[in-house]
């Protein structure tokens, strides 16, 4: 008789699998979080990964420079106590000298080059881009962390609670929405010169003056709309999922629900807008600074050194081309990696 016929069970189909069986049978796909999974399509888009190296290059250069950069961004090079001035280190170009450190090469001496030249002023002009680089970023960085903590806290409020909550602050919103950003800017401006402007005296934020405090409070105030609304809407959409009515129902707090629930569950339209909102909070300065609502004199900042410029266009056109070019290339890259962290952490684009 055959043996596919037979009553008797083969024992040799009931013993254990080898690993190798097991691997052959089941792919296994290792664990992963949403986080990890965001990070491995990140990298992959090669655009949003060499414009997030450009960005920690540009950042890491800006923090790090000046800690070893013989010049100073405030050293008028040509003007010494007790001695003349020497003219003569103003308005250089690129690679060259003033006269005394021409005397200094002669006699055997190292001297540093002036990388980008200097200012009319006699000031390291590579140092001061370099300063006006720190500036800029730190202003887009610290903005948009204003901006993500009052448009998170708002626009979960809103949407969670509903009701006449919700009526209640869209239409705060709609007001603030209305409201002119740079005539806030400028008019915030002139009156914190006159009210800030003594009490900063002596203090460390002195040197930045009171135009760059006003601008964060215009931030604070006004720019926040977008990310409540961004929020709220995600909010109203994930409040009826079956995850947020059991907590409810086991008595959870609303505050709880939000930090444990709701917000880590809008994480990627989180970063994706703080992302986005760094390279806005960086061009409005530079667009201030440029207009001399910017830092105070004479620290630098990417926008006053391109307003500077215009004065000596046609003879140093290099001054005005060097800050525009680095606040291209941090827009330009800042941009394109939120753009790549949309794809990778948005889920609606997920192919």
């Amino acid at each position: 008789m055959s043996s596919k016929l037979t009553m008797h069970v083969n024992v040799d189909d009931f013993l254990p699998a080898t690993e190798e069986e097991k691997r052959y049978m089941v792919q296994m796909r290792p664990s992963s979080t949403f986080f990890k999974d965001g990070m491995k399509r990140l990298l992959h888009n090669r655009v949003a990964t060499v414009s997030l190296i450009i960005i920690i290059v540009i950042t890491l250069s800006s923090i790090f420079i000046p800690m070893f950069w013989p010049y100073s961004y405030d050293k008028m090079l040509g003007v010494n106590p007790g001695k003349p001035v020497d003219s003569s280190f103003n308005n250089l170009a690129p690679f060259t000298y003033g006269k005394t450190e021409l005397k200094h090469i002669e006699a055997g001496e190292k001297v540093f080059p002036h990388v980008f030249g200097t200012d009319s002023a006699g000031r390291d002009y590579f140092i001061r881009v370099v300063y006006g680089t720190r500036i800029s970023l730190a202003v887009g960085f610290f903005a948009s962390i204003i901006v993500l903590i009052i448009g998170m806290t708002v626009g979960s409020i809103a949407g969670y609670c509903g009701g006449k909550v919700d009526l209640i602050i869209m239409r705060i919103v709609d007001i603030i929405y209305s409201l002119p950003d740079m005539l806030m800017v400028i008019l915030l401006a002139s009156v914190l010169k006159l009210t800030l402007g003594p009490a900063l005296a002596g203090t460390a934020l002195e040197k930045i003056g009171s135009n760059i405090i006003s601008l964060f409070i215009v931030f604070g105030v006004l720019y926040w709309v977008s990310m409540s609304r961004l929020i709220r809407g995600q909010i109203l959409s994930l409040r009826e999922q079956e995850y947020v009515l059991a907590s409810q129902a086991a008595g959870a707090k609303g505050s709880w629900i939000i930090r444990k629930h709701l917000l880590p569950n809008c994480i990627s339209v989180v970063i994706i807008s703080t992302a986005l909102q760094i390279p806005n909070a960086i061009f409005t300065e530079s667009y201030l600074s440029f207009l001399g609502l910017g830092v105070n004199a004479p620290m630098p900042s990417l926008g006053s050194l391109a307003s500077d410029a215009l004065n000596g266009l046609s003879s140093y056109p290099f001054r005005l081309v060097i800050p525009a070019l680095v606040i291209s290339l941090i827009v330009l890259s800042l941009n394109l990696f939120g753009d790549g962290l949309r794809d990778a952490f948005d889920p609606k684009l997920r192919t």
